[in-house]
């Protein structure tokens, strides 16, 4: 590979790591404006899908579970979720939003659409269109090597 070419990987990569820490800080800011932190968010997110699971959340976002446990408590001490034991397994416990934690999210859907309409929404669709391939390949290969490492 030509010094060119690796000056062009090398600014690719330095754009994406750019546009992920500014993604993540985006989040941030919105789950700070009602309240929470961008992890509690996330697990608000789990928890409205309805099945919900502590164990399988951690592996999904490469938590420990002591740290998903954690989140859970600062959600219940916010009375933004609600637990109990299921229904169809004692073992188990089931998670679900209380009107507070709808309300929330609810704000944090508005607020999200405004930051998306605000960012993406006058990008040209083209553009739009061919970023959506690049990153799906670039995705694709990043996970077949991560899959390789493990």
């Amino acid at each position: 590979m030509d010094s060119s070419a690796r000056g062009t990987i090398y600014l690719a990569i330095e754009q994406l790591q750019q546009a992920s820490a500014l993604f993540s800080r985006r989040r941030s800011q919105l789950a700070s404006a009602v309240g929470l932190t961008e992890a509690q968010w996330r697990v608000m997110e789990g928890i409205a899908t309805e099945h919900f699971m502590p164990s399988l959340f951690a592996r999904e976002q490469d938590h420990t579970g002591s740290a998903v446990s954690k989140l859970l408590r600062q959600l219940l001490d916010k009375k933004l979720i609600r637990v109990s034991i299921s229904a169809g397994d004692a073992r188990q416990r089931s998670y679900e939003l209380t009107a507070a934690g709808v309300k929330v999210m609810d704000k944090l859907r508005e607020l999200r659409a405004e930051a998306i309409e605000d960012v993406w929404a006058d990008l040209p669709p083209k553009e739009l269109a061919a970023f959506n391939t690049f990153a799906g390949k670039l995705i694709a290969r990043l996970r077949l090597k991560a899959a390789v490492q493990k």
